[in-house]
């Protein structure tokens, strides 16, 4: 079953929330929905990059090597490289 890693972005200050799941469209519906303390008060949020990945395993890993680097240089950086021209 694919898991994905994605990050949302605030679009009421555009900060970034790193996460994983399932389901992408019902996760970024339960984050404006108020569903997570961390997200309840900086939505709404969009969906601005996702990663497909093997199974919830790889997601988590991924999801932890994103979050380690801590700058939203890099978050911004990885969501440049993803973007169609």
């Amino acid at each position: 079953m694919p898991y994905y890693v994605n990050i949302l972005q605030s679009e009421l200050d555009g900060t970034y929330y790193v996460g994983s799941t399932s389901d992408l469209g019902v996760r970024a519906a339960r984050h404006n929905q108020g569903g997570s303390r961390y997200t309840k008060a900086k939505k709404p949020w969009k969906l601005i990059h996702s990663e497909e990945l093997e199974n919830k395993s790889e997601a988590l890993i991924r999801e932890r090597q994103i979050k380690r680097r801590k700058s939203r240089e890099y978050i911004e950086a990885l969501v440049r490289v993803r973007l169609p021209s």
